[in-house]
């Protein structure tokens, strides 16, 4: 039996373990990826290694979220990170020269490599034929230091994709039908592979929108093969030497299989506040729109542009909404520079926003109070976009374009003008000065440190018995944006554990960091899905230093679990999910840790006088981090070995 794709590049980059889903493996990780929200923590870290030198092939710090520099923290931040670049032997990539994945995609990516990024959209780069994985900061900084990374290995699923995509439907539906069909909960411990005769008809650029959006499916990653289509990109790129071949044998077998025809797709739409509600556009049309804001790293690149430029030509801005878009990258920019396209957009009505992440995670151009927004993001998770009672949609920039124009959610198809097929261009801009490559040696460099930059804090070994209060009890899909939120006043926070520990749980209990103190400690209890969306390791790390011993849900998003075992909060599940109903806020909980790994385990509810049996899905490396009080002190306390 022949190897699928996913199989080829595991097998390729394995370290320990066998290719078996639910079997823990480890790989090597020859690229990482940090951005500024999450890269200053990921840095201190590995500084914390005692190492010298990076050990992958390639490390780039990017700085794309905390752009909004209403005070020092952010400037600060971006001094720390272009200094511990050019210290550690890490390329930096400079404010403004675009949203990480975007970038990488288009300058560094390779088919067949392995990437971790300390950002949930790593993905993005599947596009490309790599496998590449969203994981915590902690997780990225060891991969720097040449540790391999480890996962339980995920079942791979075929999307067959049949026929080509009909004019004015684009490949942000393609991901908008598997969340319909598959919901945010779908893509757990999977990976996507996508497949058959319709992948030929999708550019890198289109690729990437789905493999970006495939977080959204809660899933490990998502990967195209690399084809003609890959070549021509990376020779566009002026990289036709970093192209190889690589697809599935065609014995290859699967263990999931999810057929698309792309002849029967028409426009969709995520209506608020989940990306998995997901209806026909034609369905909703005609609800007003005020705000339309078209980028993301999911819509931002060249193509996307012209796109709803091709829309957008000879119209103007309806008066009821604003319409913002970022490209994606300073390349992109430049380009719609010197072809018409910006002009054309300006024109139009249309507001030019900075080449960074900026709305997606509520970092300016928030909506009006009660207002709907009309986005080509991947997100629309209540309060995301800085606006607590706005209205998000997700869509592509076709029905993006098309709602600016009308002013109200409208199927593209209905706007009555000719469909302009886009291609990627023969031939990008190609300008690396934005870049700042690393010297040979950086043992000279001193490194910044503004005052916002705060120590990394750590956690003591776990004892044998772990007991408190029940701090809060939540339901559902709760997302890494409750627990610890972004947006233009927390982000800069970022490395700034103490300080940005108190807006933990704010959308959701104000009280928890006060009362979490307070009580030195105690656990959460969750519904099913806890801790989908970000990579945020904060989510984990903030209450954990707040005190946090115990997780205890029906189930985890996996980036957030992960974390979770990082940072030494014992996560744990109902064997039975209706005991979670055994449980309530306040209510004291005490667990023995003596014998982690006899399953089940049983947790006393001193309260109401009940015993509750629990679980993990720890392997023994995981339970000895958790023992260790989290993942650095594991790693320090082994090379004292």
């Amino acid at each position: 039996m022949g190897l699928n794709l996913t199989q080829k590049i595991f097998k390729e980059h394995l370290v320990s373990g066998e290719l078996v889903p639910g079997k823990e493996v480890s790989i090597k990780i020859d690229q990482t990826l940090t951005q500024d929200a999450t890269g200053t923590m990921s840095y201190l870290q590995f500084e914390a290694l005692g190492l010298d030198r990076v050990k992958t092939e390639l490390s780039v710090s990017y700085v794309d979220h905390n752009m909004l520099q209403t005070g020092f923290e952010n400037a600060d931040d971006h001094r720390y990170l272009q200094t511990v670049a050019a210290r550690y032997g890490i390329v930096f990539s400079r404010p403004g020269n675009g949203i990480c994945h975007q970038v990488h995609l288009e300058r560094f990516g390779k088919p067949g490599k392995t990437m971790l990024g300390s950002d949930s959209h790593t993905p993005t780069n599947g596009g490309l034929g790599m496998i590449a994985i969203g994981a915590g900061g902690l997780d990225v900084a060891l991969a720097m230091g040449g540790e391999p990374f480890y996962l339980s290995m995920p079942k791979v699923v075929l999307v067959k994709l049949t026929g080509k995509l009909q004019p004015f439907v684009s490949a942000k539906d393609i991901i908008l039908e598997l969340l319909r069909r598959l919901t945010v909960k779908g893509g757990v411990n999977r990976i996507f592979e996508y497949g058959g005769e319709g992948v030929s008809s999708l550019s890198v650029p289109e690729r990437s929108t789905i493999t970006n959006m495939g977080a959204e499916l809660g899933a490990t990653t998502s990967i195209f093969p690399s084809d003609e289509k890959t070549r021509q990109y990376l020779k566009a790129q002026g990289r036709e030497q970093d192209y190889r071949p690589y697809a599935a044998d065609a014995d290859a077998s699967y263990d999931e299989v999810v057929e698309i025809d792309l002849n029967t797709l028409e426009p969709l739409i995520a209506q608020p506040h989940s990306p998995d509600n997901v209806v026909k556009v034609r369905d909703i049309k005609g609800i007003p729109v005020s705000q339309v804001a078209i980028g993301s790293c999911t819509n931002s690149s060249y193509k996307d542009l012209m796109g709803i430029s091709a829309v957008m030509t000879g119209k103007t801005v309806h008066p009821n909404v604003s319409l913002g878009f970022s490209p994606g990258s300073r390349q992109t920019l430049e380009m719609i520079s010197q072809n018409g396209v910006l002009a054309n957009l300006i024109t139009s009505g249309a507001r030019l926003l900075e080449s960074a992440c900026g709305p997606c995670i509520g970092m300016g151009f928030a909506p009006p109070s009660g207002g709907v927004s009309v986005r080509t993001f991947n997100r629309n998770f209540e309060g995301r976009s800085g606006t607590k009672d706005a209205k998000v949609y997700l869509a592509s920039p076709e029905v993006a374009a098309a709602c600016a124009i009308t002013g109200v959610i409208t199927d593209p198809r209905d706007l009555g003008v000719p469909f302009k097929s886009v291609d990627i261009p023969e031939k990008y801009v190609l300008d690396d000065r934005m870049f700042i490559f690393p010297e040979s040696d950086g043992s000279k460099v001193e490194i910044v440190r503004g005052p916002n930059i705060k120590p990394l804090p750590t956690r003591d070994r776990i004892a044998n018995k772990i007991s408190g209060k029940v701090l809060l009890k939540v339901g559902d899909n709760i997302t890494t944006d409750h627990i610890m939120p972004a947006g233009a006043k927390v982000l800069p926070l970022r490395s700034n554990v103490p300080a940005i520990s108190q807006y933990v749980f704010e959308a959701i209990d104000p009280t928890f960091p006060k009362r979490a103190k307070e009580e030195g400690g105690g656990f959460i209890v969750g519904g099913t899905n806890y801790g989908q969306g970000s990579s945020r390791e904060h989510a984990a790390l903030a209450p954990m230093y707040l005190g946090v011993k115990g997780v205890i849900t029906k189930a985890f998003a996996r980036i957030h679990l992960a974390n979770l075992i990082n940072f030494g909060i014992l996560p744990l599940t109902f064997v039975n999910e209706a005991d979670y109903d055994k449980i309530d806020a306040n209510d004291t909980l005490e667990l023995d840790t003596t014998h982690l790994e006899k399953k089940p385990l049983t947790l006393r509810n001193v309260t109401k006088g009940i015993d509750i049996p629990v679980t993990h899905a720890l392997t023994y490396r995981d339970l000895e981090i958790v023992k260790a009080g989290g993942t650095l002190a594991y790693v320090k306390s082994r090379s004292k070995k």
